[in-house]
């Protein structure tokens, strides 16, 4: 088991849970943060710290798009181990439903 980070993360990009992980597992899209799923060590530290809610186990069931998600762009985009900066309109989008489709980019954010 793994966590992945779902739909909840785009355009809120907090970035609390990165300074938690112990195996920097998180990596860092313009609009999105993702969990590498093979270096993920399911110790969930990073649920909690996850102001949108983002994360979750990827047992929960319909997350079959976000599990194959944070593999492929895990795999693309830069490792981010620092909180960056959190998007000013952050809470704005903070529980908004259908970002992806509007708002995804699989362009790399900056990684640390």
């Amino acid at each position: 088991m793994a966590y992945v980070v779902t739909e909840a993360c785009i355009r809120c990009k907090y970035m609390d849970c990165v300074e938690v992980c112990p195996v920097d597992c998180f990596y860092e899209g313009e609009s999105m943060l993702v969990i590498n799923p093979n270096e993920c060590i399911d110790c969930g530290v990073c649920e909690p710290e996850c102001p949108a809610e983002a994360i979750v186990p990827d047992t929960e069931p319909g997350l079959e798009k976000w599990i194959e998600l944070n593999a492929k762009y895990s795999a693309e985009w830069p490792n981010i181990t620092v909180k960056g900066q959190t998007p000013a309109d952050a809470d704005e989008w903070k529980g908004k439903p259908g970002k992806f489709d509007q708002f995804f980019s699989p362009a790399p954010g900056k990684g640390s």
